[in-house]
């Protein structure tokens, strides 16, 4: 599945979650994505804990 296909999943499904539950729905199903969108990243590889947060000895 392509980026834009992606994208325009996950932007029909915030709309839905707007249009049919409103404000908090929507923040719920876009907090949800990106949790998934995370873990997901983790499970395939792409992302790490370490990229999260930076060492203490840096500002």
């Amino acid at each position: 599945m392509s980026a834009a296909t992606t994208g325009l999943a996950a932007g029909m499904a915030l709309g839905f979650a707007a249009f049919f539950g409103g404000f908090w729905a929507f923040l719920l199903v876009a907090v949800l994505g990106l949790v998934g969108l995370v873990v997901g990243g983790m499970i395939h590889g792409d992302l790490e804990m370490s990229d999260f947060k930076r060492p203490r000895n840096q500002q």
